[in-house]
């Protein structure tokens, strides 16, 4: 039966980009498994979180030069997204796990009530079925966690409504938002990109949501000189 249903509600929401970031970014998470961790895949033993903003302009741009606009309107039509949650991800300090209760399922209520933060009914799903199971809470406990962590993490002014595209650094992009968080360090952040465009900012967080480091997440992070960021779209 679940089997059944996962598959029906796969279909009714593959019109509104149920791959999202996880086909457009190549991963989904922040490292592979570690087969090696002890704890692998049981739920609520991992080291912290990470919260994955992704940038919406660069996912859109992408989507369309692949075609797949249509399927992307939840997210990609007049509604101007800037950075979106892509995630929060439990993790180790090497690797992390995922899936680890394939049988649980998601209330589309509890579903509905993220779309403000994670545009796209496919995503919030997968996320639950691939990471939230992991966090060791329910679906409710783990999306008030996502709006949580979230809250907790103020986006840089200059980009909150950018009119025009952007060419940064990765390091103007952590500075800018360091700068308006206090605490955020460089050692805490992560910028990730594909081709020439901005695609995610990464914040690692401890389980009570405060600022922490992860060598590794930093270790992945992307080393081009210059990135574009796309504007923001229908502003």
């Amino acid at each position: 039966m679940v089997g059944r249903c996962l598959g029906r509600t796969a279909r009714i929401f593959a019109g509104f980009g149920y791959l999202f970031l996880v086909a457009s970014l190549g991963l989904s998470a922040a490292g592979p498994a570690s087969a090696q961790d002890r704890r692998q895949n049981t739920p609520g033993e991992f080291d912290y979180y990470v919260l994955s903003l992704s940038w919406s302009p660069s996912f859109c741009e992408e989507s369309a030069e692949r075609g797949n606009g249509r399927s992307q309107q939840a997210q990609c039509g007049g509604r101007p997204f800037s950075f979106v949650v892509h995630g929060l991800w439990p993790q180790y300090e090497h690797g992390y796990p995922e899936y680890c209760d394939r049988d649980s399922w998601l209330d589309r209520n509890i579903m509905t009530s993220m779309l403000d933060l994670m545009p796209a009914p496919g995503l919030v799903f997968n996320e639950w079925k691939k990471h939230g199971t992991c966090s060791g809470l329910g679906p409710r406990g783990y999306f008030e966690t996502i709006r949580k962590a979230r809250a907790a993490v103020k986006i840089p002014p200059e980009f909150i409504d950018l009119a025009d595209p952007k060419t940064v650094s990765p390091t103007e992009v952590e500075d800018a938002f360091i700068k308006v968080n206090p605490g955020l360090s460089a050692t805490s952040i992560a910028v990730t990109c594909n081709r020439t465009r901005l695609s995610e900012v990464r914040i690692c967080m401890s389980k009570d949501l405060q600022f922490r480091a992860c060598d590794e997440i930093d270790r992945r992070a992307c080393r081009r000189d210059q990135l574009v960021m796309p504007p923001v779209r229908g502003g």
